[in-house]
């Protein structure tokens, strides 16, 4: 079991190092994640030169990856709290800074169907001087591979989308 989560890991990796920068074993405090994926995006507009710069625009994102036999929700509500604050704490906002978000991707087994609507309710996003130092979301999508589910939070479908297109049956795809 635990090789096809990491199997299902590493696919997963190699679709996001394309644009992210992969870091094995990640540690969050006491917790330790097989990887974690971050993105940097600073679009700039200049006037003349680029000593003359107009406006400059800040995009991150900050990705954690949790693999697990099984998910009920009180682990599930640790990992969010964990991960939350870890993205929190890595948002640096300035007038700069356009949004960042922080997302939990998890590969189970199985998910507790209490787990399952944790997913769907979890909702966070905080405001930096209303708005005009951006914001910052937070996103969950999981996995269940034993019967090839996806769940994201409302925030959290292009994570959701990401997992389908890796891992969803080709004519479930069309859909």
């Amino acid at each position: 079991m635990e090789s096809s989560l990491n199997t299902c890991l590493e696919k997963l990796l190699d679709a996001y190092s394309h644009l992210y920068d992969i870091t094995r074993d990640a540690q969050v405090g006491t917790q330790i994640y097989p990887a974690a994926a971050t993105y940097y995006l600073r679009d700039e507009n200049y006037l003349i030169s680029k000593q003359h710069v107009l406006s400059a625009v800040e995009q991150h994102e900050y990705v954690y990856f949790y693999l697990t036999d099984h998910l009920d929700s009180g682990t599930l509500q640790t990992q969010i709290s964990l991960t939350q604050q870890a993205g929190l704490a890595r948002v640096q906002p300035s007038k700069e800074h356009m949004f960042s978000y922080v997302t939990l991707v998890v590969l189970a087994n199985t998910i507790d169907p209490e787990a399952q609507r944790l997913i769907r309710r979890t909702r966070f996003r905080k405001n930096y001087m209303m708005t005009l130092h951006g914001w910052m979301e937070y996103h969950v999508a999981a996995m269940e591979t034993s019967t090839n589910r996806f769940f994201s939070n409302p925030a959290g479908k292009g994570a959701r989308k990401n997992l389908e297109r890796n891992f969803a049956p080709r004519r479930e795809r069309r859909e």
